[in-house]
């Protein structure tokens, strides 16, 4: 009624708005439709405000730190999933008791954030340059003021409960005490230390990048074959063979290996590098590979790593030849100079073959590593920078896993981490950008021994000097992200926090970032705190499109996960992506269609729910959740029965990090068992039925709350407000109980003997379908039992097959001698069905239909064979189209069959 008249009356005051809005809550009436939209933000925000991200349980602490995006960050599927297996994670423990705290934050990010506020000031035709450096880091912290949240804001709206009360950043100051303190304490341990190098360097972004900031790409190039003229003979020459022609002017010897019979007696010789008057000697060195090129290689100990090896065995002298933005120096000849490197590369490949020096160039692929942030190419670059002695530290990290003391699930990913720990090189972690931890370093011109110091020393220890100079770098961000797990808890200082959740319990991260942050969270973990950083690694797979292609806006497959929230929900996107993560860890092939189907199970959920309210509304009593009896109901048992089995199967697969087996469970059980038989059956009887319904929807939300948060508290809430529901306990879904196992509602006898009485139903409405015996008609069906306990079994669930297959006369036996004429039959579980015909269609109609059915079919598959025969379709015919045609004919012959069979049942 108070629905009919706010339809009549369009002219209602806000207090019959508000009656009729509170008559409804009071009635439970739910919306027909869900709409995420409408109620996801209300929710999170509710969440957020009554502080229920917070740890509230009473139970073991149970800890995570949330892989910090970088500030300059904008929400990618990469976040989705992760933060989706995260949360879910999270509010499971969080719903057993655990003392569950998840600490957000963000990276600052170096390279990328300074990269970012440069192209603003480029397109003020300024530089960071004329800003200075105090200025410009100025400008980077109002930028992270007004853009930093927004990466923040979009974890918010994939639900993730993170407690933000406990937020960080990388550069706040808790985070800024722990760098200085790690790396004081490390340098006085002699395992950071200063040296000139060979570093990997960024011609674009001006600075040194570690080993795994570079991204190796195959790329066809070449290979020159070039003549060295011997010094005392220049009619003679040793041929070279490059990749770099352009780095000759850096080349201080020539090396051949010393078994290399081609090159001996060559002890004492020098050779003239071509364009040059220079004079390089040629050594023997085993590090040679006597099978690349003529066997013979150029040094360049200043712009090659192995080179540079070779340089120190051999004590040659390092020249670089380009500066810090790839542009040519003095050291090369003047025609060369102040170029880009690629453009004295070809410049000196006109002259070298001018000149007759050039022998040979040939096609060769080789892998060139580009910057992790501009794609830039990266030079070999020699360079004093700082290092950490990650060789020394390694040792501790590989015995913590190889102990099991931190486990790795997938476990196949113990064998990277070991071929990347056993063979580590030593950490650079210095870096020419003025965004960042600035080294805690100073010199003075007294000494060459550098000031270590957390805060600015007012004068130099030796000379009592003011004038001291702070070295010019940065740290690299990994330095401060290694320090994650435990500065985010407040180390240095020995907090409560730290001692209560560290070391913490889990991590989860996507592979890519094994190397570069899992390994040194593990190996600096241990260096400074004397415990691991966490037990338990979760390493999943990336996002990929349909045909298992990396996304990137490049190549137009990449997915906005805020537009699929915005289109189906943010429910429907993480249990789609949770249904795809493996406890194999495999990459995830994600479509529109996965995400089309979890929204249409969001709304099954919705609808069943709306439907048991609906008949709670006209139910005179009350429902006490603490007292809710499953009686002798076979339906009812087995309800509970496979709840409870379901149950125990989700909590073993969340523990194993199987999200898809427990999402196909929670799937399985909710919308077949539940939605699609057991609300039939409950029909038969809904006042008996109402409890058992109210209980197993209750603990459906809860069992599915983890995974799909909002839909499941927008449903506790309304039942929260019912006057029919006692005992919910918990104002809030995300703090509910989880339910408890329990292994006496199993009864496995009860789940087959109703499973069997389901397929009978089934199977009966099959029948129906095929010989098309209208729906509203009912009918009479035969059951012919195996065994003695197959009988009792159909006649005990007779009522269930009555009710549901709509059957007029139901004759259950153990024997037949003769099979019924003009009669659908089948067999199921060495069960007989027969559905007698007569009287229920018109039997020489529906023969007539079937046998035109089949001339046509037959027709078709006649054509389809000879095809198919025909070699010269088969030679030609894409393989597609000839699978295609095989799986026609397959299911054509399939359907024969089965008209065939119907036509002899009807005769």
């Amino acid at each position: 009624m108070l629905q009919k008249s706010a339809v009549i009356n369009c002219e209602l005051s806000l207090i019959d708005i508000f009656y009729i809005q509170l008559s409804a809550r009071k009635y439970l009436l739910m919306d027909k439709i869900f709409k995420p939209k409408e109620i996801e933000n209300k929710i999170y925000k509710n969440w957020e405000d009554q502080g229920l991200f917070k740890p509230v349980g009473k139970g073991p602490a149970f800890s995570m730190v949330i892989p910090p995006p970088n500030v300059t960050g904008i929400l990618h599927m990469g976040h989705a999933l992760n933060m989706t297996l995260q949360d879910t994670v999270v509010r499971y423990k969080r719903m057993q008791n655990f003392n569950t705290v998840w600490i957000p934050g963000t990276d600052h990010a170096g390279i990328a954030t300074q990269n970012v506020v440069e192209k603003n000031l480029q397109q003020q035709n300024k530089s960071r340059f004329d800003l200075g450096r105090e200025n410009f880091i100025d400008k980077v912290w109002d930028w992270k003021s007004e853009y930093g949240s927004r990466i923040t804001s979009q974890i918010r709206k994939l639900g993730a409960s993170v407690d933000w009360s406990k937020e960080r950043f990388t550069m706040d100051q808790g985070c800024a005490d722990a760098v200085k303190e790690n790396f004081i304490s490390l340098y006085n341990q002699k395992l950071i230390y200063r040296g000139s190098y060979i570093i990997n360097w960024c011609t674009r972004c001006r600075t040194a990048l570690s080993d795994i900031e570079v991204n190796h790409e195959d790329t066809k190039g070449s290979i020159w074959e070039i003549k060295y003229p011997y010094s005392d003979n220049e009619q003679e020459s040793i041929i070279i063979a490059t990749t770099r022609p352009e780095t000759m002017f850096g080349d201080t010897a020539i090396a051949v290996h010393p078994d290399d019979h081609r090159y001996k007696n060559l002890d004492g010789k020098t050779v003239r590098i071509p364009c040059t008057n220079k004079h390089i000697p040629v050594i023997y060195d085993e590090h040679v590979d006597k099978d690349f090129g003529t066997g013979a290689v150029k040094v360049t100990p200043a712009h090659d790593i192995n080179d540079f090896e070779i340089g120190l065995r051999h004590n040659l002298e390092q020249i670089k030849i380009m500066d810090e933005a790839g542009v040519m120096n003095n050291n090369v000849p003047e025609e060369f100079r102040k170029i880009d490197r690629y453009e004295c590369r070809q410049k000196l490949i006109q002259s070298l073959q001018e000149k007759n020096y050039l022998l040979n160039t040939k096609d060769h692929s080789l892998a060139i590593g580009h910057c992790y942030r501009c794609n830039a190419t990266i030079e070999p670059y020699l360079s004093n920078q700082w290092f950490v002695a990650m060789k020394k530290l390694a040792g501790p990290a590989i015995e913590a896993v190889k102990s099991h003391k931190i486990t790795f699930t997938p476990k196949r990913w113990e064998k990277i981490y070991f071929d990347w720990m056993e063979n580590i090189r030593d950490w650079c972690i210095s870096r020419q950008i003025w965004w960042g931890h600035r080294i805690p370093v100073w010199y003075c011109n007294c000494s060459d021994e550098p000031v270590v110091s957390k805060e600015s020393p007012d004068q130099c220890p030796k000379c009592q000097s003011s004038e001291l100079t702070q070295d010019k770098d940065v740290l690299d961000t990994w330095f401060s992200s290694a320090l994650w797990p435990f500065s985010t808890l407040g180390w240095p200082e020995q907090t409560k926090e730290l001692k209560t959740y560290y070391p913490t319990s889990l991590l989860i991260t996507a592979y890519d970032i094994l190397t570069f942050w899992v390994s040194r969270m593990i190996t600096i973990g241990l260096a400074q705190t004397k415990e691991i950083p966490f037990t338990s690694v979760y390493i999943h797979g990336l996002i990929r499109d349909s045909s298992g292609k990396k996304m990137s806006k490049s190549l137009g497959n990449a997915m906005d996960p805020l537009e699929l929230i915005d289109e189906f929900g943010t429910d429907a996107l993480r249990f789609s992506l949770a249904s795809l993560s493996t406890m194999g860890g495999q990459d995830i092939k994600f479509s529109t269609e996965k995400i089309q189907a979890c929204r249409n199970f969001a709304n099954k959920i919705w609808n069943v729910s709306r439907y048991v309210l609906m008949i709670l509304n006209e139910y005179e009593g009350k429902i006490d959740l603490d007292k809710v009896i499953i009686d002798d109901s076979h339906s009812h048992k087995w309800i509970t029965s496979v709840f409870y089995s379901s149950l125990q199967e989700i909590n073993k697969h969340y523990k194993t990090f199987n999200y898809a087996l427990a999402t196909e469970l929670l799937w399985d059980f909710i919308w077949n068992n539940f939605c699609d038989w057991y609300i039939e059956i409950s029909k038969i009887d809904k006042e008996n039925a109402l409890p058992v319904l109210v209980y197993l929807l209750v603990n459906i939300i809860k069992i599915m709350h983890p995974v799909m948060p909002f839909i499941t508290e927008e449903i506790w809430q309304i039942l929260l407000h019912s006057e029919k529901i006692d005992n919910l306990k918990s104002d809030h879904l995300i703090t509910a109980q989880w339910p408890e196992e329990k292994t006496e509602a199993i009864d496995k006898t009860i789940e087959e003997e109703m499973n069997l009485i389901i397929s009978i139903i089934r199977e009966t409405r099959n029948l129906r379908k095929q010989v098309n015996i209208a729906p509203s008609k009912e009918i009479n069906l035969i059951l012919v039992a195996s065994s003695k306990n197959q009988l009792s079994v159909l006649k005990r669930g007779k009522e269930y097959i009555y009710k549901l297959a709509k059957i007029n006369k139901l004759d259950i036996m153990d024997r037949i001698n003769e099979k019924p004429k003009q009669s659908s039959s089948s067999v199921l579980q060495n069960v007989q069905l027969f559905i007698p015909l007569e009287g229920l269609i018109d039997i020489k109609q529906e023969q007539d239909r079937l046998k035109k059915q089949l001339t046509k079919l037959e027709k078709e598959l006649f054509q389809l064979n000879k095809k198919l025969l025909n070699q010269d379709f088969i030679k030609n015919a894409p393989d597609s189209v000839i699978e295609k045609n095989k799986n026609r004919q397959h299911n054509l012959n399939a359907d024969k069959s089965l008209i065939e069979q119907q036509i002899r049942q009807l005769s």
